[in-house]
């Protein structure tokens, strides 16, 4: 089977896109270019979390009701929330309203702020889990990584919660720490040139 799919334009991206119309466009512009803004990172993280069990797809068209409902991932503003909030948000019909992965993205938004003030930015943390350029020269069709599962179980170390390894994963292939475009993909090169001029956090 190909690994792509023809766009809207007839230039191939990967085939996944062809799940849903509005994913060549997240995929054109967002999907496996590299980010260093904490917020960003953090956003990615929660969303991951709440699609586990889930479709990419649900999760997409409600983005911005997340963003709405969490202060738009201001991890320090979301660390403050109460049971209070909790509650609002189980009764927010735009988001997917489960208790745990709700409660998950409070506690973690705790443990990023922790984070932050021993390694400077949750970037700068993330960042030290770029596999290395052999590991990168192809693209996986694995759902976990060597890499994704040490991540996912320093986070859990640290306190997080709803991170496994295939959500870390699906994390760093969202957020350009691997470059999983498949190869006859239009926008790997551009993510790999992207990649090659991304300063990397310290």
């Amino acid at each position: 089977m190909s690994t792509t799919v023809d766009g809207p334009d007839g230039k191939p991206r990967c085939r996944w896109c062809s799940a849903a119309p509005e994913f060549f466009e997240y995929h054109d512009k967002e999907w496996g270019f590299p980010v260093s803004d904490d917020i960003r990172l953090f956003e990615k993280l929660c969303l991951e979390s709440f699609q586990s069990g889930l479709s990419w797809r649900t999760i997409l068209a409600k983005r911005e009701n997340f963003r709405k409902a969490f202060r738009g991932f201001d991890f320090n503003k979301v660390a403050r929330f109460t049971e209070r909030d909790v509650n609002r948000l189980l009764k927010d019909e735009g988001i997917v309203r489960h208790r745990g992965k709700i409660e998950a993205v409070i506690n973690n938004a705790r443990c990023t702020r922790e984070m932050v003030k021993q390694e400077g930015s949750l970037a700068a943390f993330v960042w030290t889990y770029e596999p290395d350029a052999k590991q990168l020269a192809e693209p996986q069709t694995a759902s976990t990584s060597e890499v994704s599962i040490a991540l996912s179980k320093e986070l859990k170390k640290r306190g997080w919660k709803f991170v496994g390894p295939t959500t870390v994963y699906a994390f760093m292939q969202a957020m350009g720490l691997i470059n999983d475009h498949a190869n006859e993909c239009i926008m790997r090169a551009k993510a790999k040139k992207a990649r090659k001029l991304f300063k990397r956090p310290a």
